[in-house]
């Protein structure tokens, strides 16, 4: 049996795709992979992670198919031997928290440990980028490398195929966040497909939002590193009118994200796909937090606290 963990992150999937830099931050939630090696062929999955209602159903064949990708990168028969591969852990699955790199990073470690591959972390991150296309069709690479590796990252994506710019950052504190979840499931491959369609028929229009994001994301990059909460804050606020501007938060998102404000957030974006998923929120400090966590769940929604940095 081989056990491994993987980290999940907050990140921005839209801006990134096309390119742009973008800030990922692991996350202290887990996604834990193992994997039995039985007589028989074929393989089987058990996956007790916790997840939003529907979400396991929804992304069922995406979920199946990247453990093929995986299988099949990494290059493990399974004619000879039955694996028994079991997800569980205390990350929630859900949109926008990173769950498919966490489940694709962690299912590749713990095959490289049980298959004595002796992978680097650069190969197990191409591995997981391999698993993550089933999930995104052609997935930025954030995710997985921020799965991979931990921490605070800047991430920029190679368009033309060479590797991706990788950097690790680390700010002096630890900024308390909350995690408000919407409860809908949305499909990343239909957004990203629909935002690309939106920039085709409108070339201006996202020239326009794409020089504001990469001056807003270099700000952000140099709050992080100095720690400053309030600007960090005011520039997750920015972000989050880019992202409905192009479409990609729902009303949900937005409901969550001005009851953080109204309760006390410094800052508050939705993240990942949207339309649905997560939104995050900045606090000052902890009692805020608290507050701001209590609030959502108030409304009837979920919600948790993590840190980052």
């Amino acid at each position: 049996m081989a056990k491994f963990i993987s980290y999940v992150k907050n990140k921005r999937q839209h801006f990134v795709v096309y390119g742009l830099p973008a800030i990922a931050s692991a996350l202290g939630t887990y996604t834990i992979a193992q994997v039995n090696v039985i007589e028989g062929n074929g393989w089987t999955v058990d996956d007790q992670r916790p997840a939003t209602p529907g979400y396991k159903k929804v992304k069922y064949k995406d979920a199946m198919q990247s453990i093929e990708n995986v299988l099949s990168y990494l290059n493990i028969k399974t004619n000879d031997n039955r694996l028994q591969i079991e997800f569980s852990g205390d990350l929630v699955a859900a949109s926008g928290v990173g769950a498919s790199a966490a489940q694709c990073t962690s299912l590749a470690r713990a095959l490289n440990d049980t298959f004595k591959i002796d992978l680097d972390d650069e190969q197990i991150n191409n591995a997981a980028y391999e698993g993550e296309k089933a999930y995104h069709g052609t997935p930025s690479g954030i995710d997985n490398t921020a799965s991979t590796y931990g921490g605070l990252i800047w991430f920029v994506k190679n368009l033309s195929g060479g590797k991706n710019t990788m950097e690790l950052l680390k700010s002096p504190i630890k900024i308390p966040l909350v995690i408000g979840n919407t409860g809908i499931t949305a499909s990343t491959t239909e957004v990203v497909a629909d935002v690309r369609k939106s920039k085709d028929n409108d070339p201006v229009k996202f020239e326009k939002i794409f020089k504001i994001y990469k001056n807003l994301v270099e700000e952000a990059k140099q709050a992080l590193l100095a720690g400053d909460i309030n600007i960090i804050g005011s520039l997750l606020n920015q972000n989050h009118k880019l992202l409905q501007e192009i479409n990609v938060s729902g009303d949900l998102n937005d409901k969550l994200v001005k009851i953080a404000l109204d309760n006390g957030a410094v800052g508050a974006k939705m993240t990942g796909t949207g339309r649905g998923g997560l939104i995050i929120a900045l606090a000052e400090n902890r009692n805020i937090q608290e507050q701001i966590s209590k609030a959502i769940i108030k409304k009837g929604f979920n919600a948790w606290n993590t840190n980052i940095g």
